[in-house]
């Protein structure tokens, strides 16, 4: 079964909640084409970079995200498989970088009253987004944000990702053809999603990325045997395994703890063997920056490791 869902205001969320109606249910196995706007709602798009446009949440809390999608027999300790068939972006995105109140900022010389915008035409044709300023980066859609619900009685903001339900992931990695693996705390699972991006890099060092409307065909189903009971992806080229954490140290060893204990399993070693390899084959990366709490991943390449 393929379902449409579009964006309008009965479909879109800015916090999460367990307690949230689904605007869909679906079958395990069923595909659900999403429509999703940009990360903050635009309902016409810029003109100038910067420039205040109406937005489907005026103010706002949270990202605008679509769903949540409810998945007919999910069940807290099942795990709800994510794959993205296509990742198709809008015509144009924004960019906007300093100017918050953080440590980076201050850190950078660009704190409070000291940010900067990008506006881009955003062209799949010819596989780049374009920016205002005459330069040119290549496209590499993904979904900034894909998440379930949490077992949890208050609403929750969309910007911090979290260990038990993904969120705002932000990791450029799960492009097309990428599975994401999301552990289910409330039956139904209750996924929302969005925040698509036409382009980042790893980290979201500004604090966005290309941020654009997005349609996104994804398979929704549930997996009996899952490798990991935490976060964690297939993309076409590796197996990623991802940390969150405020403390970027607890981030990274939650990265590598779940990709040790992978290994261990998918090449029948100790796990001290599976760390030994692990350090000549996996990478970690800083995921993002922006978002509260630090993002990890690791990341172990299909041929990274073989025998002979």
């Amino acid at each position: 079964m393929i379902h449409q869902l579009a964006v309008s205001p009965h479909t879109v969320v800015e916090t999460i909640s367990r307690d949230s109606t689904p605007v869909l249910t679906v079958q395990p196995g069923d595909t659900v084409v999403l429509e999703s706007l940009d990360s903050g709602g635009h309902l016409e798009r810029q003109q100038v970079p910067g420039e205040e446009r109406p937005r489907m949440f005026s103010p706002r809390r949270g990202h605008c995200l679509t769903g949540p999608v409810a998945v007919r027999g999910a069940e807290p300790g099942d795990v709800l498989s994510v794959h993205f068939t296509a990742i198709e972006p809008g015509p144009w995105g924004w960019t906007a970088s300093g100017g918050a109140d953080s440590w980076l900022n201050h850190q950078l010389g660009l704190g409070e009253g000291r940010g900067g915008h990008l506006l881009w035409e955003v062209d799949p044709a010819a596989g780049l987004a374009r920016s205002h300023l005459g330069y040119a980066v290549p496209l590499a859609p993904f979904l900034g944000v894909v998440g379930v619900a949490c077992d949890v009685d208050e609403e929750l903001s969309t910007v911090p990702p979290r260990p038990e339900s993904g969120g705002n992931i932000d990791c450029r990695d799960l492009v097309a053809g990428s599975t994401l693996f999301l552990p289910v705390n409330v039956p139904g699972a209750l996924l929302t999603a969005g925040d698509g991006h036409a382009a980042q890099g790893h980290g979201e060092v500004g604090g966005t990325a290309i941020e654009c409307p997005m349609t996104t065909t994804m398979v929704l189903d549930l997996v009996s045997d899952p490798p990991l009971r935490s976060v964690h992806a297939v993309t076409p080229t590796a197996r990623l395994t991802l940390g969150f954490d405020p403390d970027l140290n607890t981030a990274t060893a939650a990265a590598l703890d779940a990709m040790v204990t992978w290994m261990e399993v998918l090449l029948e070693v100790t796990r001290a063997e599976a760390l030994a390899l692990a350090s000549a084959a996996v990478d970690l990366h800083v995921t993002q920056v922006a978002n509260q709490t630090w993002g990890v991943h690791a990341s172990l390449g299909h041929d990274a490791v073989r025998r002979g």
